[in-house]
């Protein structure tokens, strides 16, 4: 059985989920900025941030060239998961020593990135087990 993936269906998801995490990002710099303050909604901002610029760098590699090889898009992949995780912790201690951010709301709106991105794939993932299901049935 051959598996079968959708590239222009996925790279409008990647780009999607990084949409979604820019609007999570926005509405925790706004929520922490109204419950406190400036400096608690500036790192609610640059945690969120962490996590979109991360995710987009991630979308950029992986999505970036021609489709050539199964072995060559999966080295995509994996290039932009790295650069994913190198990204985020780069930004982590760029931010936390550069500009003293709390990190209690940093941490929280780099988390509320997390779960824009796992309501996605779940989202994606439901009609696909739906439909094993019933194939198998």
């Amino acid at each position: 059985m051959a598996i079968v993936i959708d590239l222009p269906a996925a790279k409008r998801l990647a780009f999607g989920v990084v949409r979604g995490q820019a609007a999570v990002t926005a509405a925790a710099a706004l929520l922490g900025s109204a419950l406190g303050g400036f400096h608690v909604g500036l790192a609610a901002a640059l945690g969120g941030a962490i996590g979109t610029v991360a995710s987009l760098g991630m979308a950029l590699v992986a999505f970036g060239g021609k489709a050539a090889s199964p072995a060559r898009i999966l080295g995509t992949f994996y290039a932009g998961e790295i650069l994913k995780v190198a990204l985020a912790i780069v930004s982590f201690i760029l931010v936390l020593k550069l500009t003293g951010a709390a990190p209690l709301p940093m941490f929280a709106a780099y988390m509320a990135t997390f779960v824009v991105y796992w309501i996605v794939l779940a989202r994606m993932a439901l009609p696909a087990i739906a439909a094993t299901r019933r194939a198998r049935a």
